[in-house]
């Protein structure tokens, strides 16, 4: 890429010429380029790839959608909590798309949850719950809810009660083994290793005790 001045005699230029050169501004900038044709050999292995991202964007409309439980505010705060915990910081709808295809590539079953809602903060009786959105219905079997001071330290967990293709929840859970009412708390469901649907985690929601 090269800077032009008065490019094709004129105070600006962008375009194309014979596909051959390409002139544009950038950062306000003329300047002139090769025109270059992407490259899309359409191989098997990228055509699979393609087709994980087209399920996931489709499936996280389909759960923005829904008629009860949708995904909402709260678990897109939740997903974004989630990748920014990573080397490299996501948005929440990005961070769905990599759980799901990250799921895809290991056979696994990909899952969204969505109205991710805490009832009852009190910590010798938790009641939390979200809603499962699986590719393929009623495969998650077993999970645990996990706790921590921060997203990064999410170090005790309780074994959820898994509601089959609807919810995973805790009913008047006892956590006060490592929950003290005033802090502030982060909380993530994950399916058990061995589960259809391993790899497929909820967001990182947050409450505090009382």
């Amino acid at each position: 890429m090269a800077k032009v001045k008065a490019p094709l005699f004129s105070l600006g230029a962008s375009g194309s010429i014979g596909e051959a050169l390409v002139y544009f501004s950038w950062k306000g900038i003329n300047v002139v380029r090769q025109h270059v044709v992407p490259s899309n050999p359409q191989t098997a292995r990228q055509n699979t790839q393609r087709g994980y991202i087209t399920a996931a964007v489709a499936a996280i409309h389909a759960a923005l959608a829904l008629a009860a439980n949708p995904l909402d505010e709260a678990d897109k705060t939740a997903y974004s909590a989630l990748g920014n915990t990573r080397p490299t910081p996501r948005t929440w709808f990005n961070t769905i798309c990599k759980l799901w295809i990250d799921c895809e590539i290991l056979s696994d079953i990909p899952c969204i949850y969505s109205n991710g809602t805490i009832s009852n903060t009190a910590p010798a009786t938790i009641s939390l719950e979200m809603y499962l959105n699986e590719e393929t219905a009623s495969q998650l079997a077993a999970g645990k809810f996990y706790f921590g001071p921060s997203p990064t330290a999410l170090i005790h967990s309780k074994a959820a009660t898994i509601g089959a293709g609807i919810n995973a929840y805790l009913q008047n859970e006892d956590c006060s083994a490592f929950l003290t009412a005033g802090v502030k708390y982060y909380f993530q469901f994950r399916p058990d290793a061995g589960d259809p649907c391993e790899g497929a985690d909820s967001g990182i929601y947050s409450f505090y005790a009382t």
